[in-house]
């Protein structure tokens, strides 16, 4: 194995492990790396720690040897509203660099993954094709709803409506107080339980074991079962690169279209299958989301909390609804295919054990998860707008919008930050008609934050949900719903269009028709040539912003990040 062929070269390794109290007999096992993002940083992360014991006990019972490694992340939801946001992209690679320097640096056999949140999953994903040596997923789950199923998404919609004097502040801060009773990712179809299906639908966790609820017991077990499983493939040296291939991706696109998954998968999966040595374009997302069927019914789209997701059947329940769009031949880390998995599950008593727990709140699978035939929508959820607008692209989660921004066209509102922005929906300074923008906001300009605040201003003012749209190089929270449109490109720092856009430009969108272009200045319509001749005027006339930052990580990272459309990745 690795470390043993490591111990032949290096004489100080046994006596540093014997120092942190390894027995003699353990420096000649199997040695796995179980990397975690536990930390008291949010309740994703704050439980973490019980699974990393599980999973410990697991690799220690079968022969192994298990060393624990840790590298927390922050959470977007205690970042969101000041410049704290602009890290959140930025420390995704910062993980996975650590995660690398950790299973590098002291060579191991096998490396487990404990993680749940926005960042923490595709670091550690991206970790993962990076390292290539045999690896396997526990994500943490996903916390229970509080009173009325209040999840913590609609916070955001409470306090556009206390700035507006809409409700009191006695009732803001109740809402505050109980929105997050458990530990567990945020209980909506945000991008951390979106990843966290991710990471199963690529083949690298245990089947069904994908945003159980955090306080579920069967979390534990399956922590200890995946520590077992990790040795068996270090055994074997069943590697990430030979199980997650391009075929595991599109699998994973297609469950992502079921599930209505957040828009920030469009950013971290091209970047995790650069990890795995694959070139997945954004694009791949719009091709398999036509006319693909949307069958789950989850908040922020959808009713439910998230923690009825697991009860319905989870993953394997929305895979066997479009078992036959899948590639069923893609290996796992079961040492099995999915459609082995598939079927096994169904002889081992996993849906009647998912039943269990959904009959206690008396709904249907079929509530939560859709029949094929009975889809919520049949042409996907995201959509790729491009134009002279977005020559690279740009994303909209068309499921979220509603009808009448699927096609409009609008006026342009441009602010150079979130702040100017949401100051100008809050005082009412935006009018029906208008496209709002927010540019120097991409991975180059700022870090590329999150838009939430300003997206959820719009939605909860049922006026502007329905005749405004927001534009942006950044990108939004999984949460977010409505006209929302990002992930820019180019993006405002680099010189993109976007960075030229003027007040009361048109602004075309065409859902349908895949568009996002400026078909008119200052409220009159032109054609293409005139408009293309007045952005290169303005282009001309056009200069850089200095660099935000001038020093620390996020100089670094503005500096080396790539597009939006490809990602954000450090290169």
């Amino acid at each position: 194995m690795r470390s043993q062929e490591i111990r032949k070269i290096a004489p100080e390794m046994d006596p540093l492990r014997i120092g942190m109290g390894w027995s003699i007999e353990d420096l000649s096992k199997p040695q796995i790396m179980i990397e975690s993002t536990y930390g008291d940083s949010h309740p994703g992360s704050a439980h973490l720690f019980e699974l990393v014991l599980e999973a410990e006990k697991g690799v220690n019972q079968v022969g192994g040897k298990a060393a624990k490694y840790f590298t927390t992340d922050i959470c977007d939801g205690q970042a969101q509203g000041h410049d704290g946001i602009n890290y959140s992209l930025a420390h995704r690679d910062m993980i996975a660099g650590m995660a690398e320097i950790h299973a590098n640096a002291t060579p191991f056999d096998g490396a487990m993954f404990v993680c749940s949140c926005d960042k923490g999953v595709p670091s550690h994903l991206m970790a993962a094709g990076r390292i290539n040596i045999p690896c396997i997923f526990v994500t943490g789950g996903v916390m229970e709803a509080g009173p009325d199923l209040l999840t913590l998404e609609q916070i955001g919609k409470y306090s556009a409506m206390y700035l507006r004097g809409e409700i009191t502040k006695e009732k803001f801060e109740y809402y505050k107080h109980h929105a997050c009773p458990s530990c567990g990712a945020c209980s909506f179809m945000g991008t951390a339980s979106t990843m966290q299906i991710m990471a199963e639908a690529l083949g690298l966790m245990l089947p069904g074991s994908a945003l159980m609820p955090a306080t579920c017991e069967d979390l534990k077990t399956i922590s200890k079962k995946a520590g077992e499983q990790i040795v068996e493939l270090a055994k074997k040296n069943l590697t990430p690169r030979e199980i997650v291939t391009m075929k595991s991706f599109e699998n994973a696109i297609m469950v992502h279209a079921a599930i209505s998954g957040s828009t920030n998968t469009l950013l971290h999966i091209p970047a995790i299958a650069k990890e795995f040595g694959i070139d997945l374009d954004a694009r791949k997302f719009d091709k398999l989301h036509r006319g693909a069927h949307y069958l789950l019914d989850i908040r922020p789209a959808g009713k439910w909390p998230a923690e009825y997701f697991y009860y319905a059947g989870g993953v394997p329940a929305v895979m066997e609804e479009i078992r036959n769009q899948l590639h069923l031949d893609v290996m796992t880390v079961t040492g099995k295919t999915l459609g082995e998995n598939l079927d096994e599950l169904k002889q081992n008593g996993y849906y009647e054990k998912c039943q269990g727990y959904l009959d206690k709140t008396g709904l249907k699978r079929t509530d939560v998860i859709r029949d094929f035939d009975h889809a919520i929508g049949t042409d996907g959820t995201i959509a790729i707008l491009e134009g002279n607008l977005a020559p690279d692209g740009s994303v909209i989660k068309h499921s979220a919008c509603p009808k009448e921004m699927m096609k409009a066209t609008l006026k342009a509102r441009p602010f150079d930050s979130e702040e100017e922005a949401i100051d100008a929906i809050i005082h009412k300074r935006i009018q029906p008609g208008d496209a709002v923008f927010i540019r120097y906001e991409g991975p180059k300009g700022s870090g590329m934050p999150e838009m939430f605040y300003t997206s959820e201003a719009i939605s909860s003012d049922p006026k502007l949900a329905a005749s405004i749209a927001l534009i942006t190089d950044g990108r939004f929270s999984g949460a977010s719903k409505g006209p929302v449109i990002g992930h820019v490109s180019p993006e405002a720092q680099t010189g993109g269009p976007i960075a030229l856009v003027e007040e009361n430009d048109l602004i075309h969108i065409d859902v349908e028709k895949r568009i996002l272009a400026i078909i008119g200045i200052n409220g009159k319509e032109e054609s293409p040539e005139t408009i293309e001749k007045i952005l290169a005027e303005r282009k001309n006339k056009w200069k850089p912003k200095p660099a935000k930052y001038k020093d620390g990580i996020l100089s670094i990272y503005t500096r080396l990040a790539d597009s939006p459309m490809n990602g954000g990745r450090m290169i």
